[in-house]
């Protein structure tokens, strides 16, 4: 919906309110007119059931406001003397219209000073669990996102197993698009494997679940994307059920807030003219100088003189963490990822013949690149050159162009395309330029030949950017911790240094200054 249709949702949800609570109203001491004032009559009723006024502001927030909504409805049916397991049922299950049956058919009696604690054990439990869920829901959504590193891309920088904090405040918090879904969890349920939002994930539905979307809002952040950052996004080309299959029985089209998460570094920003030689990223004419702590990796075929690679071996001594394997007859080596600091030093192995770097040839043609047409010689090697769009930009588009720009025209953009002989047809009229409505952003990883980036699917829009990943809590190689990587930071200069340890004598002197505080309090 868009945002005048959730307006005029709203004002509904307000005169259905005001319809089923207004001799609630009186009886509390209030005016009838109060239960159908928009916002108003919020404040009123949180003061009917003795609650913060602030509660007003957590109704209005996505997946947040589902929880609390049958909150206030159990609250308001205590507040009249309904405290029965049954009454709490009745006041969730029909959705808060129980508030009917109490203000036109019962003669319920306002409690004004009831009690505000659970009667039982129980009770104290799910009260106390309801709002961890509802705080955390809210760190979770505009504040601070954890996130696992899935995949070796950014090997060297991120590892695989490295467990994250992103922000969603430095580049600005995204208002949850998908407003009926479980809290805290992504596209899927955990353990049962459902799908963990109301959608029709069908090409072109028009089904009423989609009509409950709140259009793309982003609080304002204090930072823009800049280049070299390593930015957390969701995947444009989605069409996975579950970000963990990549197998679905067919095409799942997801809203933008539930598409994969995935964490690439941004090597162009919008305006930037990008292009990719020989494996290496130039923009705007000039090689891309990466951060000290980044670490490119190429595929190579390597041919042994005797023995097979130990990969036990490799990792300790080359720090070659990435697959390799035998691909042929003559015992030659396809090693995935070798960064330049290993290479350097692998090829003095006494068990190395040769050393061949798998570069793709210039002017040869992959289709799995984009813009995936057969007029553009691209492969992923040598790509490009290539405009990534600005904001309030305009370009003259013609049919040479337009593979480049269609999905951002038509998907990201929300026009309608047409191609009629040589004229291109955008809302229905002759164009011959597109002037841009956002910001753009190219993803690649460091790990350029085992890694799937924006070189196949192209441009990130802004409002495909999830956060900063910003502090790495904790990492795990798959067997073991990696105790120097806990603690650190993601960015910076020079080596990442762990403050595990001064958080733990911080924690401990902390628990200790209490406990001694508590025993001279009760001496």
């Amino acid at each position: 919906m868009t945002l005048m249709q959730w307006f005029v949702f709203i004002l509904i949800i307000q005169v259905i309110h005001g319809l089923g609570t207004w001799k609630l109203y009186i009886k509390a001491g209030r005016q009838a007119w109060e239960a159908f004032v928009p916002v108003y009559n919020g404040v009123v009723l949180m003061k009917i059931i003795n609650r913060p006024w602030w509660w007003i502001i957590l109704l209005f927030l996505p997946i947040v406001n589902l929880i609390m909504l049958a909150v206030v409805w159990v609250e308001t049916a205590r507040s009249f003397g309904k405290n029965s397991s049954l009454d709490t049922f009745l006041a969730v299950v029909t959705l808060g219209f129980y508030n009917f049956y109490l203000n036109y058919i019962t003669d319920v009696k306002y409690i004004e000073n009831r009690s505000l604690h659970p009667k039982s054990a129980s009770g104290d439990w799910t009260s106390s669990i309801l709002f961890a869920i509802v705080a955390a829901t809210i760190v979770h959504t505009y504040f601070i996102q954890p996130f696992t590193i899935p995949s070796s891309s950014l090997e060297k920088s991120l590892l695989v197993g490295d467990f994250l904090f992103v922000s969603k405040f430095h580049y600005g918090a995204r208002v949850p698009m998908t407003t009926v879904g479980a809290p805290m969890v992504h596209d899927t349920i955990p353990l049962l494997h459902k799908k963990s939002y109301l959608f029709d994930d069908h090409k072109g539905s028009n089904s009423w679940k989609n009509k409950l979307q709140l259009p793309y809002l982003r609080i304002p952040g204090f930072e823009k994307i800049e280049r070299n950052d390593i930015v957390v996004f969701n995947q444009p080309a989605d069409t996975l059920l579950d970000m963990n299959d990549f197998h679905p029985d067919r095409n799942y089209y997801k809203p933008i807030d539930k598409k994969t998460n995935l964490v690439k570094r941004c090597v162009g920003i919008a305006g930037d003219s990008l292009e990719v030689r020989n494996g290496f990223v130039y923009i705007n004419g000039k090689k891309n100088e990466l951060p000290d702590r980044a670490h490119l990796q190429f595929s190579y075929f390597v041919q042994p003189k005797t023995s097979q690679f130990n990969p036990l071996f490799l990792k300790e001594r080359y720090d070659i963490t990435d697959g390799f394997g035998i691909i042929n007859d003559q015992n030659t080596y396809y090693f995935s990822a070798i960064s330049d600091e290993a290479l350097a030093n692998f090829k003095d192995n006494p068990n190395v013949l040769s050393i061949t770097p798998n570069i793709q040839e210039k002017g040869v043609r992959d289709a799995n690149i984009f813009p995936h047409d057969p007029n553009y010689d691209w492969n992923i090697d040598f790509f490009g050159p290539l405009y990534i769009p600005e904001k309030g930009k305009t370009i003259d588009i013609n049919l040479k162009v337009l593979p480049l720009y269609k999905r951002v025209i038509t998907e990201y953009e929300g026009n309608t395309l047409q191609v009629n002989g040589n004229q291109i047809l955008i809302n229905g009229k002759v164009a011959t330029t597109y002037t841009f409505k956002q910001n753009y952003y190219w993803m690649m990883g460091d790990n350029r030949h085992n890694s799937i980036d924006a070189r196949s699917w192209g441009f990130v829009p802004f409002d495909h950017v999830v956060g900063k990943p910003v502090f790495i809590w904790m990492s795990w190689d798959g067997k073991k911790p990696r105790w120097d990587r806990f603690f650190t930071t993601v960015s910076g200069e020079g080596k990442a240094t762990s403050y595990l340890i001064p958080f733990l004598v911080i924690l401990f002197g902390w628990i200790g200054f209490n406990k001694w505080r508590a025993r001279k309090k009760n001496s």
